[in-house]
């Protein structure tokens, strides 16, 4: 079977492309997400605009720097989004993974302050626009390396939060 194949620069928000959510270092396997899963990735992309320009305001930009022009502004660097099954299945996740349907993203931290950083800024967002997430948990590997799991779905979201080591 041939290979489907979608073009990774299509714009989902203004900073966000769609390569950002299905890449992976698994070139065998297929991660072309349907236009579902593509609309999902877009609401969450919402989430993380906001993220992006919250972070920066509070912790990057010095006084008076503008956040359009200046050079502090840090990205939030997308670990894992959008996955297939099959890929899903080759990286050990759970069988009802919101990134499955492209309504999750693991987002990568710089060690457990940026996590709870990140984690308050989203939750503040949630509260503020009368939004809910469905999952927000801090994750740390066994090698010590943190990242936040975000998942926003179009209904029923949980408000789950948690700490994970793994």
């Amino acid at each position: 079977m041939e290979k489907a194949t979608i073009n990774k620069s299509i714009k989902l928000s203004e900073h966000y492309s769609l390569g950002e959510f299905t890449k992976t270092s698994h070139k065998e396997v297929d991660n072309t997400p349907s236009h579902v899963a593509i609309e999902n990735l877009k609401r969450l992309c919402l989430w993380l605009e906001e993220l992006r320009f919250t972070y920066n305001a509070l912790y990057c930009l010095k006084p008076g720097e503008d956040y359009d022009t200046s050079e502090n502004v840090e990205p939030i660097v997308i670990n894992s989004g959008y996955r297939s099954m099959a890929l899903n299945r080759k990286v050990g996740g759970t069988p009802t993974s919101n990134h499955l349907t492209g309504c999750a993203v693991d987002i990568r931290c710089l060690g457990i302050e940026q996590a709870l950083r990140y984690a308050v800024i989203l939750m503040d967002y949630a509260d503020e626009t009368h939004q809910d997430f469905d999952e927000l948990l801090i994750e740390r590997s066994r090698a010590g390396n943190y990242w936040l799991h975000l998942a926003v779905r179009p209904k029923e979201n949980r408000r789950k939060t948690m700490f994970i080591q793994a």
